[in-house]
């Protein structure tokens, strides 16, 4: 599954910061966390104007920077994907 590839990328990225990587500069950057939150509200924000402009296009992009954001938070945090897909089963029963 492609959120598994890409977690696994963001996860290099943490392990072995590469100079230049985007993914590097938000996981290590000098506000810690707080700098990935606010790509995340911002890419939000983004995603919430797409839907109201009602542009399928920028849905898409949008949503998919979102997911990228998100991912990297998680990667930041330590937080491994199956640990959200147990969570989304247990609610599911």
């Amino acid at each position: 599954m492609i959120l598994d590839e890409l977690y696994d990328v963001l996860m290099d990225r943490k392990i072995n910061p590469k100079e230049g990587s985007y993914t590097s500069k938000l996981l290590y950057h000098q506000k810690g966390v707080n700098k990935i939150l606010e790509k995340l509200g911002e890419e939000c924000v983004e995603l919430i104007l797409a839907v109201k402009d009602g542009k399928r296009e920028e849905i898409v992009y949008e949503t998919a920077d979102l997911v990228y954001h998100l991912l990297v938070l998680l990667v930041k945090l330590d937080i491994k994907l199956e640990e959200i897909w147990k969570e989304l089963e247990r609610r599911r029963k």
